[in-house]
């Protein structure tokens, strides 16, 4: 849960119980079931799995390491074993197998898995949402009305109920019938696209296949900025493409990504350039120009703040680890 955003445990979703902490014998055997299926779909690997189901990845992670800086898309997150901490601006989200993470649109974070062993290895899953599925849904007549939100943050934690788990539980079975999957994945997806939808803080998610929403005219933004990070801002340039005032803009954009859009084309320029330094083999000048830094001093000091240390020494930190784990 987000730590200055903490939902309220007495909150109900509109199939489980409230949900307050309590003892549900068939929760809890739904969670070993979970638990079961990762530790046998991932044994012998560390990292993430491809699945026969689209857009379905699991994870099996013994040594942690420190935090890794990424681009999260839009998914549904859940965890079997252990725990994860991602942070979002200045806002840290944290998540265990008594809770599911969701994210609408692309937010640049910095996450750790911060409880996993050799004994107890963390096991997680993801599966990537389409918002065209989001939209198909909610243009179903049949779909229960919910009440309607602001733009508000693209990122954001549940607590887990049988309902949900259940409908998970049924998707990963599938990767042992992939036979199947082609016929009953679509039918299970839109099921657990169902859940989330009229789970607490499902308005949040249908903002974003909304047609001229706040969250869908952000998402929209979002996107112009990821094609473009390596060029000069023009919020103008963007607000105008995406019908909005600059001021509105700048409001919606925080309130959906917990940063300006200033500082999120800064995390992506400097995770792009990390991933030249370290996958491309370029010096620190090189990636710096290539992503649109026109100082070196400037790169060196943004870099060195989100990353916590200088390119060059950052650089040879990451290669040294890699070299100790080949």
């Amino acid at each position: 849960m987000a730590l200055n955003d903490t939902p309220g445990f007495a909150e109900k979703d509109s199939h489980d119980q409230p949900r307050e902490a309590r003892h549900d014998p068939a929760l809890d055997q739904a969670r070993l079931d979970l638990v079961a299926l990762l530790d046998r779909f991932t044994v012998g690997c560390e990292g993430s799995v491809e699945t026969p189901v689209p857009g379905l990845f699991l994870h099996r992670i013994m040594n942690p390491g420190g935090p890794k800086h990424g681009i999260q898309t839009p998914a549904l997150a859940l965890i079997a074993q252990g725990s994860k901490r991602l942070m979002v601006g200045d806002e840290v989200y944290i998540y265990d197998p008594m809770h599911y993470l969701v994210s609408s649109v692309d937010l640049p974070v910095c996450g750790q898995v911060s409880v996993a062993s050799e004994s107890e290895p963390y096991l997680g899953m993801r599966l990537d949402l389409d918002v065209d599925e989001i939209t198909s849904l909610i243009q179903d007549e049949s779909l229960p009305p919910v009440m309607q939100a602001d733009a508000s943050r693209g990122l954001y934690v549940n607590r887990l109920g049988n309902s949900m788990l259940d409908a998970v539980l049924r998707l990963l079975r599938l990767v042992d019938a992939p036979e199947d999957v082609p016929i009953l994945a679509p039918l299970v997806k839109r099921e657990i696209l169902y859940r989330l939808l009229m789970n607490g803080s499902g308005a949040r998610l249908r903002q974003i296949a909304l047609q001229d929403s706040q969250t869908q005219r952000i998402a929209k933004a979002i996107q112009l900025l990821r094609q473009h990070f390596d060029q000069p801002l023009r919020v103008e340039d963007i607000a105008r493409d995406v019908h909005m005032s600059v001021s509105s803009l700048h409001h919606h954009f925080k309130a959906v990504t917990a940063m300006s859009p200033l500082q999120y084309q800064k995390q992506l320029r400097l995770q792009e350039a990390r991933r030249l330094m370290m996958l491309d083999i370029v010096d620190a000048a090189t990636a710096a120009h290539r992503v649109g830094y026109e100082s070196a001093s400037q790169f060196s000091r943004e870099y060195s703040r989100l990353f916590g240390a200088p390119p060059l020494r950052d650089t040879r930190r990451w290669r040294e680890a890699t070299a100790a784990g080949a």
